[in-house]
């Protein structure tokens, strides 16, 4: 037990000093690695911020219904009922005529041209059914269950509200935050590919440059895991220090955003819930970082001495 734990020492302190004898080939693969790291951060930050900005969204959105006048309530309570059952919907109200009424004239309390017309024309506005998504990619099976026949013939012309200028907004922000989201894990991808085959080379070349000491080592008896060891240690002390790195350059640009730019949202990210959640997740987000970062670092190291010592692993 002591021997394995002084072997195991050994190759910590081989793996440390290594990184200091091949300081320009570690910042050259910690830069990329940070790179991909902080991105990944971002990432989860971001779609963090976009669900939080798309669930307020869809809190305030809904597809409207307009019943008929010679629909009558249990006709109305029959497809309430039948809407609250479907998977899509979150929240269904019913408002009859007079209830409906008193919404239009709330909405349009400053607007008193309309509120007289409607007032001068026996109350206009039809019978409404407000169902709330749960998801805006699920609207259209909303719309579907509303275009049934037997639904349909209950509504007016102009029923359901997801048509127009309203459908093309909600498609609109639908669209942007789900290309956003694949772009990230795009990046991700892409970043990650690039960070461990630049890690591989690193690797490749620190096992040319110590090649007389690796056919000494072997020549004397050295096990594959002793020799490979220093190096995995290498690459995952890059990952360790390229996640703190990253912390620090994401922390930095909140503090920067909050102090200097003052700024609170860019679009339809929502900067002050962002970086809310970046303080509330700390902990979690460093240690999902520098767990990360190990791990690419270790499985580019193994995956590249196990090619390029070319020892049969025992």
């Amino acid at each position: 037990m002591q021997r394995k734990l002084t072997t195991l020492s050994r190759i910590f302190q081989t793996g440390a000093i290594n990184c200091i004898r091949n300081i320009s080939l570690a910042v050259a693969a910690m830069a990329v690695m940070v790179v991909t790291l902080t991105i990944v951060l971002f990432s989860v930050i971001t779609n963090a911020a976009f669900t939080n900005t798309i669930a307020q969204i869809t809190d305030k959105i809904s597809v409207s219904a307009y019943l008929k006048d010679s629909t009558t309530d249990a006709q109305a309570n029959e497809l309430v009922a039948e809407l609250k059952k479907q998977s899509a919907v979150n929240k269904v109200t019913y408002l009859n005529k007079g209830q409906a009424l008193q919404a239009y004239v709330k909405q349009n309390e400053r607007n008193q041209t309309l509120i007289t017309a409607a007032a001068q024309a026996g109350n206009p506005i039809p019978a409404t059914i407000q169902i709330y998504p749960k998801n805006l990619n699920q609207i259209n099976e909303i719309k579907n269950t509303l275009s049934k026949l037997e639904n349909a013939k209950l509504q007016t012309a102009d029923s359901p509200s997801y048509n127009g200028d309203r459908k093309q907004a909600i498609d609109t922000i639908t669209h942007a935050t789900n290309v956003l989201r694949k772009i990230g894990i795009i990046s991700i991808i892409v970043f990650a590919i690039i960070c461990a085959l630049i890690i591989f080379n690193t690797i490749q070349m620190a096992i040319f440059n110590r090649r007389d000491e690796i056919t000494i080592m072997r020549l004397l008896g050295a096990k594959t895991s002793y020799i490979r060891g220093p190096f995995v240690v290498e690459s995952a002390i890059y990952g360790l220090l390229s996640a703190i790195i990253s912390i620090v350059i994401v922390n930095s640009a909140f503090l920067a955003s909050n102090s200097a730019l003052q700024a609170s949202s860019l679009g339809l990210l929502d900067i002050a819930y962002a970086n809310e959640y970046f303080n509330t997740h700390y902990l979690q987000l460093l240690l999902m970082q520098i767990v990360l970062g190990i791990l690419i670092g270790t499985v580019s190291s193994v995956i590249a001495t196990r090619r390029y010592l070319k020892f049969k692993i025992r």
